[in-house]
């Protein structure tokens, strides 16, 4: 005799469940209606469930989804209170574990919406950070970082982080030498560090999906002549990561797991190891 067949079970990614305690009027329609195309007809809900935005829970109560909250609220942190950024930037090269506040030249924690939060970003990667003078014939003018790079790496933590971990946020550090990033999660499946330069992921294909439709709204050029929107489908990411950073700075950007519980990168400043004059504020 056949064994009984076994249906498989319905896997749902956690950026699709609904949020039990939000409801519909939480979300704002200028947020959501934004993802609405010119042909779109559809009544506000249908369009909230098929923009995985809205979901029915075990009662059959449309909600809004976990991506629904993060782009669809001003402040999704009253929801999830762990989807923030933690920006600090910092003097010298290391923490200072006796009173780091004394040693930070800038600190913001970057809540809102998560395209909003990839911008603010950028804008405090460039307000702190600073352009190197390259002596030799004439002067020459360095950034630290490639801007395209560091938006790509913010846009993929961002996009790709683990939303369900409590507690735990994308977490920006800035020092003298270097940048790092922190983004919650270990990598999915049989993914490696190794082979994220040549394999795309999504662990929110929900959010992926709505932030390729988010224009990049910038004030910085570079990002407005880079994209028109946020996200890339063709998984050009990673390398435009590393090789731009390399390209800059002569120094590939590591990836490493922390605990097998989050992605961190290093992208290296400029100049660090070829001693150019005192840096400049951008």
């Amino acid at each position: 005799m056949f064994p009984n067949r076994v249906e498989p079970i319905e896997k749902i990614r956690f950026d699709e469940q609904a949020v039990a305690t939000a409801t519909l009027q939480d979300l704002e329609p200028a947020l959501w209606e934004r993802f609405a195309t010119l042909r779109t007809r559809d009544a506000a809900e249908d369009l909230l469930q098929k923009l995985g935005m809205a979901r029915p829970d075990e009662d059959g109560v449309l909600r809004p989804t976990v991506a629904g909250v993060l782009l669809g609220m001003r402040e999704p942190q009253r929801f999830l209170p762990n989807a923030y950024i933690q920006a600090v930037a910092y003097r010298g090269l290391t923490i200072r574990p006796d009173d780091s506040s004394l040693y930070q030249r800038d600190a913001h924690d970057i809540t809102g919406p998560l395209d909003e939060q990839i911008m603010a970003a950028m804008d405090f990667v460039r307000k702190n950070m600073f352009v190197m003078a390259r002596k030799g014939l004439g002067r020459e003018d360095v950034p630290q970082y490639d801007l395209i790079a560091v938006f790509e790496a913010v846009a993929n933590a961002v996009a790709h982080r683990d939303y369900s971990m409590y507690g735990a946020k994308i977490r920006l550090r800035m020092f003298d030498d270097r940048l790092e990033l922190y983004s919650p999660g270990a990598l999915p499946n049989t993914l490696t560090v190794e082979s994220l330069p040549y394999r795309q992921f999504a662990r929110n294909e929900t959010i992926t999906s709505l932030l390729a439709r988010c224009p990049v709204r910038s004030r910085i050029p570079e990002l407005l002549a880079h994209r028109t929107h946020i996200m890339d489908k063709r998984g050009e990411g990673v390398p435009l990561i590393l090789s731009r950073s390399e390209q800059l700075s002569g120094r590939q950007p590591p990836y490493r797991l922390l605990d097998d519980a989050e992605l961190v990168l290093t992208i290296y400043a400029a100049g660090a190891e070829e001693g150019l004059s005192r840096p400049r504020a951008v």
